[in-house]
């Protein structure tokens, strides 16, 4: 009979358990969390309930092959009984084959429950987070949000499959095992018992080593990851070109993999030292017990099946019991992975519907996409208010509060009308901007459209009258006509040509390689900046919104491009309620009426002749910009 080393048991042990940070069993949880957890697993509660079933059904058929060699041994070969011998051996082949069909179904049933809990936990999250404001994603790290939706995710997902399969096939293994080892040889037991703290204590502190292990390749390969996520990108490869810098960064890439390759050498060796240090004690277990059994069945006070029969079990009592030193690591981890996606979807959204939110769109209808702020003042939210330290990279989040960014604005957009806000960088224009969109909310004073607060209105609603094109079009890597459909997923290719006409850029997309199935590439840098401007105008003009935010919607685009792009801006705006942000004076002379911030406050408004005429502010920002040149 072949002898399995105490960590080739598959799923009841094996060496991932000790590659965990051990300093987990020490984290407190907060309160409930056990509770909440299980509440994910009730839609689950009958597939669980059969797999501990099929557990408990197949421990005890794995503890009763031994049993079995047993008799075969004593009463069949033993004695000569060639139809006893035959019999066991096809009893023995059928538990092999029923074991074998009990292990597809609780693989089957595993699978079921646990993809079904990533599902579930990952919309959720993913729905959460695309519910959180604009100061959530400001301050979050990327990755940090990617690794609550898979990392973590997976952790969590593995408390209801492989942790509860470890902890719940381990247990009853030890106690069928060891019941029928006493009930065989209570003297050969204890033997084999008194090896149990050699496999044990190495277990333990070569775990200890390869949880530092772990935790060393996983921040070398985060390192790499994060060297090759930034060079790949357009702008970062772009910017290596630039800087000729390709040397340098090779260079420096070779060495993160060489050290990436060395800690996977030092955790390979050390594995392979664990493994064979403990196939060696097991080794030394059977030999001690055929040793011992050996010579009580020479004496005559045991069978030789009974000696074969504890050789075996010993296999099946090592791995077990050795995983089940570290259990407390495996449960605390899936926990914890379980609390730390909790703890983002505990966090509110700073920015939320109001109980009795109203529908927009028919008091648009009735009363026309006008804009007011009146009184309104706004500081941006502190760190503890809209997101976690965990997602930031901070040890604390800073509750310091912030100065306030508009100090006491107000002012009026009639509806069908243009208003330009100009005015120095950090002055509060785009601020304004979002929160006319609600990006969020004022800190006081209200913000209405159609002349209701938008805090009452639904955001769905809110984000369907308004239509923004921003200084930085983002485009999806995706076709011309997804990125369309975003604004409007139902528009036919008609509706798609008619918005790309209007914005000037259908001529260039008919000249596209595959028209309006032409892929843009990573944020649309196949086109020029001025290309996905009139895209991104496109977009608008196909959503048809009653409200437009243009926020920088020339800016950094050269003397042909923003002709184009404003001849699209006029066509966006027609009949439309408008808020206009402009660094150029020149996109904005025609507007029927400017205000100008400086520092959070309006300072002046007025027509474009009305405030050259004042003087001021304006009257000097013009002159800057229009200046005729000095004679030489």
């Amino acid at each position: 009979m072949s002898f399995h080393t105490p960590l080739s048991g598959g799923r009841r042990s094996g060496l991932r358990t000790f590659t965990q940070d051990a300093s987990v069993a020490h984290q407190r949880l907060h309160r409930g969390t056990v509770r909440r957890v299980l509440g994910f697993a009730r839609p689950y509660r009958r597939l669980l309930t059969v797999f501990v079933a099929l557990l408990v059904v197949d421990a005890a058929v794995g503890a009763a092959s031994p049993l079995i060699v047993r008799r075969l041994i004593d009463d069949g070969i033993a004695r000569g009984d060639r139809a006893e011998v035959v019999g066991l051996a096809a009893v023995l082949a059928a538990v092999a084959i029923a074991g074998a069909c009990l292990t597809v179904g609780e693989r089957w049933l595993s699978a079921r429950v646990g993809e079904g809990l990533i599902l579930d936990l990952r919309t959720r999250v993913f729905d959460h987070v695309q519910r959180m404001p604009l100061a959530f994603f400001s301050r979050a790290r990327t990755g940090a949000l990617v690794q609550r939706l898979n990392g973590d995710v997976l952790g969590a997902q593995q408390a209801f499959t492989s942790t509860l399969s470890n902890v719940v096939s381990n247990a009853l293994t030890v106690v069928f095992v060891l019941a029928a080892m006493f009930a065989m040889s209570w003297q050969l037991t204890l033997l084999s018992l008194v090896l149990l703290p050699l496999f044990v204590l190495p277990a333990r502190w070569v775990g200890r080593r390869l949880a530092e292990i772990t935790r060393e390749q996983y921040a070398l390969n985060a390192d790499t990851a994060q060297m090759m996520n930034e060079r790949f990108s357009v702008a970062g490869a772009h910017l290596v070109k630039v800087f000729g810098r390709l040397p340098d960064d090779s260079a420096e890439f070779a060495d993160k993999a060489a050290k990436v390759r060395d800690i996977g050498v030092r955790s390979a060796v050390l594995g392979t030292y664990f493994r064979a240090a403990l196939t060696t004690v097991a080794a030394v277990g059977v030999a001690l017990v055929y040793g011992f059994g050996g010579v009580m069945a020479i004496a005559g006070t045991l069978t030789v099946g009974t000696v074969v029969a504890m050789t075996a079990y010993l296999a099946r009592l090592y791995g077990p019991i050795t995983a089940m030193s570290n259990v407390q690591v495996d449960v605390m981890t899936a926990l914890v992975s379980f609390e730390r996606v909790l703890e983002v979807l505990d966090l509110e959204p700073a920015v939320a519907d109001a109980p009795d939110a109203r529908d927009l769109a028919p008091l648009v209808a009735a009363h026309g996409a006008g804009l007011a702020l009146d009184h309104v003042t706004f500081r941006y939210p502190a760190s503890s208010e809209v997101s976690l330290a965990s997602l930031e990279g901070t040890a604390v989040t800073r509750d310091d509060p912030t100065a306030d960014t508009l100090h006491d604005v107000s002012f009026t957009v009639p509806a069908g009308s243009t208003v330009a806000l100009v005015g120095p960088s950090g002055a509060g224009k785009t601020t304004v901007s979002q929160l006319a969109t609600r990006m969020y909310d004022p800190t006081s004073g209200t913000v209405r459209l159609a002349g209701v607060d938008l805090r009452d209105v639904t955001q769905e609603s809110l984000h369907a009258a308004v239509g923004v094109v921003s200084q930085e079009a983002h485009l999806f890597h995706d076709t011309v006509a997804a990125n369309l459909r975003y604004a409007k997923p139902d528009a036919t290719d008609d509706e798609l040509w008619d918005a790309l006409r209007g914005a000037h850029v259908g001529d260039l997309v008919a000249s596209l390689p595959a028209g309006l199935e032409t892929v843009v590439g990573d944020r649309g840098y196949r086109l020029s900046g001025g290309e996905r401007q009139r895209l991104a105008i496109a977009r608008v003009l196909l959503k048809q919104p009653p409200f437009v935010v243009l926020d920088e919607a020339t800016a950094h685009l050269d003397s042909e491009s923003e002709a184009a792009v404003q001849a699209a801006l006029d066509a966006a705006l027609e009949g439309r309620t408008s808020l206009v942000i402009a660094h150029r004076l020149s996109t904005v002379r025609d507007a029927d009426l400017i205000l100008v911030l400086d520092a959070g406050r309006v300072v002046q408004q007025g027509t474009h002749p009305e405030l050259l005429a004042a003087g001021g502010p304006y009257a000097d920002l013009y002159r800057t910009q229009f200046a005729e040149p000095r004679a030489a």
